[in-house]
């Protein structure tokens, strides 16, 4: 079994790294700058990404979808019976529990929970089963993908204590139910899903797939590749925007670093809107916005994914794509899609574990969705649900109004 610490980490981290964490604006998470910038994150109380630090009410009612949460409550309740006493302990926490927020894209961080390394084959199978049923067909393979591909970078550097393909953990937050709120996390090095369901909605943010490489040309998973259609729809989008149009996109003609801004403790992230908006667009330049945005979306499971789509064009108007960096085929660049009911970013990164020049590349690839205004991890819907219930004693207990 493979184990680590912060402590651990810490010692494992050369100076260089540490520099080079620094420059690309992101936060190896092991030193004290790393845990105190995670402290102070989560001492804050959560607001959500917003565009002025007020989130807008009302955009996500509690409803009936009519797309059955069925299959991923059972998934989820074979997933905790499989599971030892001891296993299911470090992995249930309660539905409102800071540990949703408590997520990190890099590899030398402390996990809760328990990993696909700590499970055997059937435990593994099981854990395995809460994500076919939690996602679609192609959100799966995605997801496995990314799963792999740390596996092929452990090959590449012979580090198989820091990277690999099941250093990955789950956690479950509330009872698996269909009418109660609860949910699942999943978190590792360049994959995090945050899957909270209330009833039959369901919300999947903040999601996170990365990888370093993308594309495997050796090893055991070779030809094993991701992120490349998010890559390619976004150039094709931005190719098919005219003069003007793009003069309103392009933030800054060319890329010199990493430039995400909503990854891990950005939760209150306050962002304003830039580059085109969806009113802009022509039909056809419309049709390419929601199809890149249905790449993202379409890792939920088919039925969840239409009804968050339906959510996006209702908003469509008021979508705005922007952009930075090259336009060519070979392109280096980031791109964000904004609206008030979600949020894209995709971006090539520097190096951080390979070797090369240290500028962004295609190599490295990070991409995260959320829910802006305040309703990552289903927050919103949560709040909703206690305000209703907080005084209901035919509803069996009195809530507390969490924290937004």
């Amino acid at each position: 079994m493979r184990t680590r610490s912060r402590l651990a980490a810490l010692l494992l981290l050369p100076p260089a790294l540490a520099a080079l964490a620094a420059w690309h604006g992101v936060s190896a998470q092991t030193g004290t700058s790393g845990q105190s910038r995670e402290q102070k994150a989560l001492a804050e109380p959560f607001r959500g990404v917003t565009t002025d630090g007020r989130p807008i009410e009302g955009l996500f009612p509690v409803r009936v979808t009519g797309v059955s949460t069925a299959p991923v409550v059972e998934a989820a309740k074979a997933f905790l019976s499989a599971l030892s006493s001891e296993q299911r302990s470090r992995t249930e926490y309660p539905v409102d529990d800071v540990e949703w927020r408590r997520w990190n894209n890099v590899h030398r961080y402390t996990r809760q929970g328990v990993s696909f390394e700590d499970m055997d084959e059937s435990q593994r199978e099981a854990a395995f089963g809460l994500l076919r049923a939690g996602l679609s067909a192609r959100g799966f393979e995605k997801s496995r993908n990314v799963m792999r591909l740390n596996e092929h970078l452990a090959e590449l550097l012979s580090k198989h204590e820091e990277y690999g393909e099941y250093l990955y953990y789950l956690t479950v937050m509330g009872e698996p139910s269909e009418i109660a709120p609860w949910g699942w996390q999943l978190d590792g090095h360049h994959l995090v899903v945050n899957y909270f369901v209330f009833g039959d909605q369901v919300v999947m943010t903040p999601s996170f797939m990365g990888s370093e490489p993308v594309v495997a040309l050796s090893g055991k998973y070779e030809g094993t590749a991701v992120l490349q259609d998010e890559q390619d729809k976004g150039l094709a989008l931005m190719s098919a925007l005219d003069e003007r149009q793009r003069k309103l996109a392009v933030l800054e003609a060319e890329k010199t670093t990493n430039d995400a801004k909503a990854q891990a403790f950005h939760d209150n992230l306050v962002l304003a809107y830039a580059g085109i908006p969806g009113r802009e667009l022509s039909t056809s330049q419309k049709n390419l916005l929601l199809e890149l945005v249905r790449e993202y979306v379409g890792s939920m499971d088919d039925g969840h994914a239409r009804i968050k789509m339906q959510e996006v064009e209702a908003h469509l108007d008021d979508t705005y794509f922007a952009w930075i960096g090259g336009t060519g085929p070979d392109g280096i660049f980031y791109y964000r899609v904004q609206s008030p009911v979600i949020l894209i970013e995709f971006d090539h990164q520097g190096p951080i574990a390979l070797e090369g020049p240290k500028v962004p590349s295609r190599r490295h690839v990070h991409s995260l969705v959320r829910t802006p205004n305040g309703n990552d991890y289903g927050k919103d819907l949560l709040r909703q649900h206690y305000e209703a219930h907080r005084t209901d004693p035919a509803h069996g207990h009195a809530h507390e109004l969490p924290r937004r």
